[in-house]
């Protein structure tokens, strides 16, 4: 275990593990996952690991008592969570999100840097601005960022911790599974490199971009249309984007297209202009404003 403590060690320095008296992580049973709670059992903090069942796969259940027998070994506390998750589109981001509802606030995931190259080039391939390309940001949600898939797959092996196979993992159904299996190495292959610190570097720089923007965006009133209309189109985009989503409440920031039409209007091209499908924005004496959308019901037979 001597090469095991120096390991952990070597890891530990490069992880963000909040400074606080307990550490609550949502712990899977994947390798990932079991080396995020290796670690952070070498913090000197209380540690609980959360296991949330989604119930999509038989024998999901077992998987909790793997989490259970490594954070017992480990020394860290346990609790099994259980969501209900239906088959059916966007099952990830709704199995996502049913996690996160049962989870405690700010509890840690395990994301490496492979995962932070696979959402810039998902993001990439969404059409994705500043925000998505940004990746995730680093910091004690995410405290292993800044490590490999291959290191936790090594730490595990030399804890003899026996991680859980998802087979969801290499299903090519979901996007994420063809972007790790198909496209990260192909890359690799053209680039004649490993390109995930390249990808990790460059969301890093377009972050720090990104917070100056905002700042700067958070000086203009979007709802002043003649402010929007003589501001930098990049900042007025940002403006309008940050208003638009909060204003509508949706789980997404709003596309390029409806925000650029939002400008138009500021810029008197349209008087008004649809958003989100149950919001317009309109333009009265140079102010916008969100109005919901009041449909006709259908009439009857």
């Amino acid at each position: 275990m001597a090469d095991a403590s120096v390991m952990i060690a070597q890891l530990l320095e490069r992880c963000t593990f909040a400074r606080t008296p307990d550490l609550a992580l949502a712990v899977s049973g994947g390798p990932d996952s079991l080396a995020m709670l290796a670690l952070a059992c070498q913090t000197n903090v209380a540690v609980t690991a959360f296991h949330v069942d989604h119930q999509l796969r038989p024998g999901s259940s077992e998987e909790a008592n793997v989490v259970a027998s490594a954070a017992e070994r480990l020394g860290a506390g346990f609790e099994a969570l259980t969501v209900a998750v239906a088959p059916g589109p966007n099952l990830e981001e709704r199995a996502r999100i049913a996690r996160f509802d049962v989870l405690p606030r700010g509890a840690a995931t395990g994301h490496t840097a492979d995962d932070q190259a696979e959402t810039v080039v998902l993001a990439l391939l969404r059409g994705s601005a500043w925000a998505g390309l940004s990746g995730m940001d680093p910091g004690p949600t995410k405290p292993i960022l800044g490590l490999r898939r291959a290191e936790t797959v090594g730490l595990c092996a030399h804890l003899g911790l026996t991680p859980v196979e998802d087979p969801s993992n290499n299903d090519p159904a979901f996007r994420r599974n063809r972007v790790r299996h198909e496209l990260m190495p192909l890359l690799n292959d053209i680039a004649e490199r490993d390109v995930v610190p390249v990808l990790a570097r460059q969301a890093g720089l377009l972050r720090q971009g990104g917070h100056v923007l905002g700042q700067l965006a958070e000086q203009l009133d979007p709802t002043d249309a003649k402010a929007l209309a003589g501001a930098h189109p990049a900042v007025a985009r940002e403006a309008v984007r940050n208003w638009l989503w909060t204003q509508t409440g949706a789980a997404h920031p709003p596309d390029l297209a409806a925000v650029d039409r939002v400008l138009g209007v500021a810029r008197l091209e349209a008087t008004a202009t649809e958003v989100s499908g149950a919001f317009r924005v309109e333009r009265s004496q140079q102010q916008l404003r969100i109005v919901p959308i009041t449909r006709a019901a259908p009439a009857s037979n």
